[in-house]
Formats: C-alpha cells, structure tokens, sequence
C-alpha cells in the first residue's frame, strides 16, 4: 500500500488547494450525472434539447 499512499506532511499549499479542487470537481460532477440521468428530469431535459438551435428571436445588435 506504500505505492499508493500519499505524504501529508511534505505536501505544499499548492498541494492541498489540488486535493480540494478535484474533490470538489468529482463531487459535482456526481451530482450532475445523477441530474442528468435521473429518470424524472427527463421531460425537463427533453424540453431543452434544441435550445442551442432555436432562432426565433433575432436581436438587433448595431445592425444597419
């Protein structure tokens, strides 16, 4: 298990600010999965699908 373990006291505050992002990153990235693919948001998400591609409104910016 030596392989695999980590020494905490030489660890740098870098070091520490890296744990805390990634743990925070894989956390979110959980719950976002489980909204995701949760059978119940589905008519949510599927009311969205097109979205990006929805053109109706056109906004005039600066056009002549």
């Amino acid at each position: 298990m030596g392989y695999l373990g980590m020494d905490v006291g030489s660890m740098t505050m870098n070091d520490w600010l890296g744990v805390y992002f990634a743990s925070i990153v894989f956390i979110a990235m959980v719950y976002v999965y489980f909204m995701v693919f949760r059978p119940a948001n589905k008519d949510k998400f599927e009311s969205m699908r097109s979205m990006a591609l929805d053109d109706e409104e056109h906004f005039h910016v600066g056009e002549k």
